[in-house]
């Protein structure tokens, strides 16, 4: 461990989500869109599993829209698959949520996707804040991410 900088625990969830029929195109292959969808349904079973989830940020006033996405693709995923949705928080000082994303197919357990999502806070005027709300400051401090 580096003495110089802080030990953060790394917090994150693992939802396993299956491959729908309406996801495929003609070849059977999954739609890249629908990956956006697979870290959503990643983005939730975090917020479930840690107290994050949307409604638990909006009873706050707040709302967090992605203002950021990166997705590298990896290998097809196909109809009748199933994935492996590996939700990672990443700490960081700034008023956002950062979360990495692998996602890999439960029957051989290849990795097909990584990818990366910012979202920031607004309120629900609609109104940027760029300091981090008293809540998300609470959970970060229940988290071990703050003193």
């Amino acid at each position: 461990m580096n003495k110089n900088k802080p030990y953060h625990p790394l917090i994150r969830t693992t939802a396993e989500v299956a491959v729908r029929f309406s996801e495929v195109d003609a070849l059977g292959i999954v739609w890249h869109g629908h990956y956006v969808k697979f870290m959503e349904d990643g983005r939730e079973a975090f917020g479930k599993a840690h107290g994050l989830g949307y409604l638990d940020v909006y009873a706050h006033g707040f709302a967090t829209p992605i203002v950021s996405l990166a997705l590298d693709y990896k290998k097809t995923v196909k109809y009748g698959d199933s994935l492996l949705v590996e939700t990672t928080y990443v700490d960081t000082q700034a008023a956002k949520i950062i979360f990495d994303y692998k996602l890999s197919r439960v029957s051989d357990g290849a990795m097909v996707a990584t990818g990366r999502t910012v979202q920031v806070f607004i309120d629900l005027k609609h109104d940027l804040h760029i300091t981090i709300p008293p809540f998300f400051e609470e959970w970060k401090k229940k988290h071990g991410l703050m003193v």
